[in-house]
């Protein structure tokens, strides 16, 4: 085992790290959190940008190449674009990706392009207003629709659109759904519906990855055996034999991608977790501060190795997304 990169007990090289900027959001989506929403953690209880950046250093000696950063809302937190601006100056060979609402794009997409960001990922479960009232519960879906037209005038590329498909809610909207994909130059990722929230996700509601393909239009869709790199996340992605559309499948419950699995993630607080399922954390906010590299690299070494062969192996609760980074 090569000590310069992360590696865990089962030989997966981890290189795809998502770091949670806050807790906080300006949406209370139904499967995220609770309708009275959760407590959010103080300033002072999160890691300041000078300590993320601090922690992707360590990250990027140790092979990871890839660092999405996720919420809450990454946008409701002020400084974010300035932040990865320099981060794109300190790290110009690592690939930046942001996962949002997009309710705050129109006013950010400009200074995103300009800090160089190179994908971004905007989650959007249905194009009717009410639904998507319903959903988020205080959303506005005409601000996600300007965000989004924000961000291909700015220039920025490599966007994906993510829904989560629950059945009796949005599985009527899949045609639409890649129509707008299409006339908006994004790629449509259809998600099933995970089980993390115990009051909230039902087998009545899921729709799994194979019926999911069942469900697309326009006759046959093919896989890309090469459709996307493990960077990309854990995407299965199809092309329309007749019209050459690409959609993507996520269907992590049925057809979990554990033996692949290069990811990590970082909570706002700093604690680091090494499978979304996994209640276990290594609290890493102290050593970070402390700017001890060689503690705080052996902490991700040694947390590495810990990561457990799948997510049926370990223990889980009730997961509120909001303050896991999504």
């Amino acid at each position: 085992m090569a000590l310069n990169e992360l590696v865990d007990g089962f030989g997966r090289r981890l290189n795809y790290v998502r770091i949670s900027v806050t807790d906080r959001c300006n949406f209370r989506c139904t499967y995220c959190m609770p309708e009275e929403g959760v407590k959010c953690l103080s300033h002072r209880d999160i890691l300041r940008y000078e300590d993320i950046a601090f922690l992707c250093a360590a990250f990027a000696e140790l092979g990871v190449r890839k660092f999405r950063f996720t919420g809450g809302e990454p946008l409701v937190r002020k400084g974010l674009v300035p932040f990865l601006k320099d981060f794109h100056a300190a790290m110009p060979q690592a690939k930046t990706a942001l996962t949002t609402n997009g309710s705050l794009l129109e006013e950010y997409a400009d200074g995103l392009a300009e800090a160089g960001l190179g994908s971004l990922n905007i989650s959007l479960d249905t194009l009717e207003p009410e639904k998507f009232r319903s959903i988020t519960r205080i959303g506005d879906i005409g601000r996600v629709f300007a965000g989004i037209r924000a961000a291909r005038r700015a220039g920025l590329t490599n966007i994906k659109l993510n829904t989560v498909l629950i059945r009796g809610f949005n599985d009527g909207e899949v045609g639409r759904l890649l129509e707008f994909a299409e006339e908006n130059s994004l790629l449509l990722r259809l998600i099933e519906f995970m089980p993390l929230e115990d009051d909230v996700w039902s087998k009545d509601a899921f729709i799994s990855g194979e019926e999911i393909l069942s469900m697309l239009p326009g006759g046959r869709w093919i896989k890309e055996e090469n459709g996307g790199s493990k960077e990309d996340g854990p995407a299965q992605y199809f092309m329309n034999e007749a019209t050459g559309r690409r959609i993507g499948v996520i269907d992590a419950v049925t057809n979990h991608f554990c033996r692949s699995c290069n990811r990590l993630r970082v909570s706002a607080e700093g604690g680091l977790r090494t499978c979304l399922f996994s209640e276990n954390e290594t609290p890493l906010k102290a050593i970070i501060e402390s700017r001890d590299a060689a503690t705080l690299r052996e902490a991700l070494l040694n947390a590495a190795r810990e990561k457990p062969r799948c997510w049926s192996d370990v223990k889980t609760g009730t997961l509120h997304m909001s303050g896991i980074g999504g």
